[in-house]
């Protein structure tokens, strides 16, 4: 099973951005998107490597705080 993270898009460069999710960045490809993004977008991102569907930023924001919950349980178990 794979999960998709939301990740905040902070740089583009052509064909590819730079995204941050809980303070780590990655450089991933927009090869599979559809449409334009701009920085501060958030973005689905497969394990490959490639950005696949932009999320608004309410969804993206729930997801993180849903998944920092988990995060910060399973740490106190």
């Amino acid at each position: 099973m794979c999960m998709a993270i939301p990740s905040r898009v902070i740089a583009l460069a052509g064909e590819m951005a730079t995204v941050e999710c809980f303070g780590e960045q990655r450089d991933v490809s927009l090869m599979l998107m559809d449409s334009p993004l701009a920085l501060g977008d958030y973005v689905l991102v497969q394990a490959g490597g490639f950005a696949y569907e932009r999320v608004t930023p309410t969804a993206a924001m729930e997801a993180l705080d849903i998944i920092s919950s988990v995060i910060s349980q399973t740490a106190a178990a």
